[in-house]
């Protein structure tokens, strides 16, 4: 088994084919999108293959070690999760094109007007060992 990352992004992957912000839907187009998403993480828990999903809060600050005392805190001007990264998850599957499969299928979420979404998810394999550097 090998573990993936699905994001889902808010900007800065080719535009959806339904590309509609989610802000402008109407409160059961989110309702629908919400119950596809939980339904297709339940069918991937009944196979074993889910490992872990969240949609995250547009809110985010970055913040860095800087010494004792209070760390550093600023919003910008960095390009921001809170600004890209919708939301995650994790799956546990056999193959990459397993892997493929599911994160095709999560693209077809409904949005506006109950249509599939059709939008561009990242999909990362998670690093199963750490780099060997040769000199």
């Amino acid at each position: 088994m090998a573990k993936y990352l699905l994001l889902k992004h808010y900007r800065g992957a080719p535009a959806a084919v339904n590309d509609v912000p989610m802000d402008k839907w109407t409160p059961e187009e989110v309702t629908a999108h919400v119950k596809y998403m939980d339904d297709f993480a339940a069918r991937l828990e009944d196979t074993g293959e889910f490992v872990d999903g969240q949609a995250l809060s547009p809110e985010g600050t970055f913040v860095r070690y800087d010494g004792e005392g209070r760390p550093p805190v600023t919003d910008g001007p960095f390009a921001e999760t809170k600004d890209l990264i919708a939301g995650w998850m994790v799956i546990d599957v056999d193959s990459y094109e397993r892997a493929l499969e599911l994160a095709a299928e999560l693209s077809a979420a409904p949005g506006a007007g109950g249509e599939p979404i059709h939008e561009w998810l990242e999909l990362r394999p998670f690093l199963t060992a750490h780099p060997t550097i040769t000199e």
